[in-house]
């Protein structure tokens, strides 16, 4: 059905729209192009914000969308810039509340700027990253990996495929692609002067995922630091990432005769926190505990968990940012690291009496 209505600015003296399913006028860009006296090319690039047009055609052209109600297709406006407007963010781990604050400071910041986020989530599976981040890339604009686990040459080979890439917690040689990193070394290291001035002398690390680069970066510090004259013993037990796997761990725990507890991440911590209360040890009296991350609920524990603090919403909305610049043309930052600060709270204490 064609309905003849009243006459938006342009040369013509009727205008015509197809009928809409609701019974209302759809207008279209050849009409738009027709009401302002220009051609359907020129329509297209004003409508995406091109400077190519001199301003007083772009004015009205202007004219003519707002008096038609116009508003360009999103699929047709992606096919003529080649892009969608989306990115992707793939993660290890979507139950992790550090992954959900990164993906929280992320989405906000894409959204800013009219983009949207798809997530995509390995569940711990290394074979699952690559499909899961060329599938993720054909469907958009551009990729952010958080802590991803693939081995550093399937990863550098899949950079330039993934282009525009932004990496979080790993980094790759060359510069090529923009990195956000957490020191590990600083944060590990400010746990353990905490607990050695506590009295502490044996230390139970509670290890994370085997294939995450941040376990092995957290344990090489451990190493290294009960190497260096620091007068602790280190015993390192196999554990995982979640609040079931330090809740398990509880009993090996106390099985070590440690005083103290670094977790990889405040999950682990708060479960092997919720065993030891199962098995009446006493926090931070017999055993402390500490985590890393510091994610909202590790002020809420009981007790308060000792943890090191990591921006994860700025890593986010500082990944999109780096995102941005490649899509702009721009060339990769250089690589930024951010320093956790040391929360002190009610789960450390002074060292047990033996």
């Amino acid at each position: 059905m064609v309905a003849a209505l009243g006459s938006p600015p342009g040369p013509a003296a009727e205008w015509r729209w197809a009928m809409g399913d609701n019974g209302r006028p759809t207008a279209t860009i050849s009409r738009v192009a027709e009401a302002a006296g220009v051609s359907r090319a020129t329509v297209s690039r004003v409508m995406n914000g091109r400077s190519t047009v001199a301003p007083e055609l772009a004015e009205r052209v202007l004219a003519a969308a707002r008096a038609l109600d116009y508003a360009p297709s999103p699929v047709a406006r992606s096919l003529a810039l080649g892009r969608t407007a989306t990115i992707s963010l793939i993660v290890p781990d979507l139950a992790n509340p550090t992954f959900q604050e990164v993906l929280r400071g992320l989405s906000q910041a894409a959204g800013e700027h009219g983009h949207r986020l798809l997530i995509a989530e390995s569940a711990e599976h290394v074979e699952d990253e690559e499909v899961l981040a060329v599938e993720a890339r054909r469907r958009c604009d551009g990729i952010v990996l958080a802590s991803p686990r693939l081995p550093a040459e399937d990863l550098g080979r899949l950079a330039q495929q993934l282009s525009p890439l932004v990496l979080i917690n790993r980094t790759l040689p060359g510069g090529g692609v923009p990195s956000l990193s957490v020191d590990h070394a600083a944060g590990i290291g400010d746990l353990v002067a905490h607990l050695l001035s506590l009295g502490h002398r044996k230390i139970v690390y509670l290890a994370g995922p085997p294939a995450s680069i941040s376990n092995q970066d957290r344990l090489d510090v451990l190493l290294r630091l009960s190497r260096e004259g620091r007068a602790f013993e280190l015993v390192e037990l196999a554990c995982g990432s979640m609040f079931e796997d330090g809740h398990a761990m509880a009993g090996a725990v106390v099985g070590t005769g440690a005083t103290a507890v670094v977790a990889y991440n405040d999950m682990v911590a708060f479960g092997t926190l919720s065993g030891l209360h199962e098995l009446g040890v006493a926090v931070p009296q017999q055993i402390s505990i500490t985590g890393f991350d510091d994610i909202p609920f590790a002020r809420f524990t009981t007790p308060p968990l000792t943890t090191t603090a990591v921006p994860a919403n700025a890593i986010g909305r500082d990944a999109w940012t780096r995102l941005w610049a490649l899509l702009e043309g721009s060339p990769a930052t250089p690589p930024a690291t951010y320093r956790p600060r040391l929360q002190v709270r009610g789960s450390s204490g002074r060292a047990a009496l033996s």
